[in-house]
């Protein structure tokens, strides 16, 4: 992969491009207390990227991003107004910054808005590894798709069709600076390769894939060995069956275990629970898992998908547990949020950073030997999750488990339960962690669940 690009730090002029960034969100700023504003914020980020299609060895598209947005949030009190653009004209940056003001003299007073408090904002910008640009042009960016689906399409004279081959690259950078005299500069970079393949024929056809991402290319897998993945999982889904309803134990496939923890994160956020949307309400302190579950926040993990030194309003992050001896510790709060509730921002504004979720268990080959009969969950299906009671169902497919061994493909179930009762019922967490989300998560194990077949 190497012999093909070229490294873009070599050329590399992202901190000039930060520093500009940082000049327009100082002159924003001055112009917004000029204008009167008692408090006033501003996020300006620059992207640009790369992604190429490919499908049964043809191009299909090729498309080259550059973006950029100026964000301009203005308080006058504890009245709000914000405005944006794209336009660096001197002009219209002073355009935007009226119309903030304008509407935010036009706003009601809301007790809670406002910046963060000054005491929290972050001092310390450790180097986290997030930065590491690929000078992939269209060109080599087309052989590693072409090579991913031919290497898939090679493997199994059952792969009948493709959905089509990428590859990907891209590199963000960010300013975020508001009145309190913080200002923060974020440079990230993001890489991907994936494939999607069809096995089979007329109603018998299933299709999966697989994919690689990752901050620096050289953590990717290569391009024939995603292919040869993609076209492995899409050959084992053929002539798949239904179930008959009953319960059973399921487990979850660490790419699909991860969307388990997104449940919880929804639950325990700041905008839900001040709206009494959770089936978390006034849980913190309580245990919602056995003692052995434990989800710790690592905002300053190198190289992690979501590492940073402070949130979307610079207060500074730190290396924290969310969940503790299944006690749940705390919950994901901004300062709007926490003065909402009473509380103080947990530096969770605008979401999570890296979550590493315990593991108690080997990997997916030994938890299924372990759990010897139930069901394995490789796809969901569907949104069906109540944010406010918990409850839980969802298209799944996967696999049957007979005597711990994969006994034939299962599709056209569906999976139920509560939320409160599916998180207390944990039995393990693999220590196959999928790195390619922020949520760091292995394969996870439930008890007992509702499962509905055909019948």
């Amino acid at each position: 992969m190497n012999a093909i690009t070229t490294d873009a730090r070599d050329t590399d002029d992202s901190l000039q491009r930060l520093e500009n960034l940082a000049g327009i969100s100082q002159r924003l700023l001055e112009r917004a207390r000029a204008m009167g504003a008692s408090q006033a914020e501003v996020s300006c980020s620059e992207e640009r990227g790369l992604e190429v299609n490919v499908r049964l060895g043809e191009v299909e598209t090729v498309e080259s991003t550059h973006d950029r947005g100026i964000a301009v949030t203005v308080y006058f009190g504890q009245r709000k107004g914000s405005a944006s653009t794209a336009d660096l004209q001197e002009a219209s940056l002073e355009s935007t910054v009226a119309q903030a003001c304008a509407i935010a003299r036009h706003t009601e007073d809301d007790p809670a808005a406002g910046l963060a408090d000054p005491a929290l904002m972050a001092h310390d910008f450790p180097d986290l590894d997030g930065w590491h640009p690929w000078a992939l042009g269209a060109d080599q960016a087309l052989d590693l798709a072409l090579a991913c689906e031919a290497a898939g399409r090679s493997v199994d004279g059952r792969i009948s069709n493709s959905d089509g081959a990428s590859a990907a690259t891209a590199q963000s950078l960010s300013v975020y600076a508001n009145s309190h005299g913080f200002i923060g500069r974020e440079r990230s970079s993001h890489h991907s390769i994936g494939c999607a393949l069809i096995a089979g024929q007329g109603d018998g056809m299933q299709r999966d894939g697989w994919y690689s991402s990752a901050i620096a290319r050289e953590d990717l897998e290569t391009p024939e060995a995603i292919g040869r993945r993609a076209a492995e999982r899409t050959v084992a889904r053929l002539q798949p069956r239904s179930l008959p309803t009953g319960e059973a134990q399921v487990l979850f496939s660490a790419e699909v275990a991860r969307s388990l923890i997104g449940h919880l994160l929804g639950a325990v956020s700041g905008g839900a629970l001040y709206r009494r949307a959770s089936f978390l309400l006034d849980s913190v302190g309580t245990r919602l898992f056995p003692d052995w579950f434990g989800i710790d926040e690592l905002p300053l993990l190198q190289r992690g998908l979501r590492s940073c030194a402070f949130d979307s309003e610079g207060v500074a992050t730190r290396n924290s547990a969310l969940v503790a001896g299944g006690i749940l510790q705390r919950y994901l709060l901004g300062s709007y949020s926490a003065r909402r509730l009473g509380l103080q921002t947990t530096a969770n504004a605008g979401g999570v950073h890296n979550l590493q979720v315990a593991a108690n268990a080997g990997d997916l080959r030994s938890m299924v030997k372990g759990m010897g009969r139930g069901l394995l969950v490789t796809e969901l299906m569907g949104q069906g999750v109540n944010s406010i009671t918990g409850d839980y169902s969802r298209g799944a497919g996967g696999f049957w488990v007979e005597n711990g061994e994969i006994a034939y493909p299962v599709d056209g179930v569906t999976i139920a339960g509560n939320l409160k009762q599916m998180f207390a019922g944990m039995e393990a967490v693999g220590s196959d962690v999928d790195l390619r989300s922020h949520v760091r998560t292995g394969s996870i194990l439930i008890g007992k669940m509702t499962v509905a077949g055909a019948d």
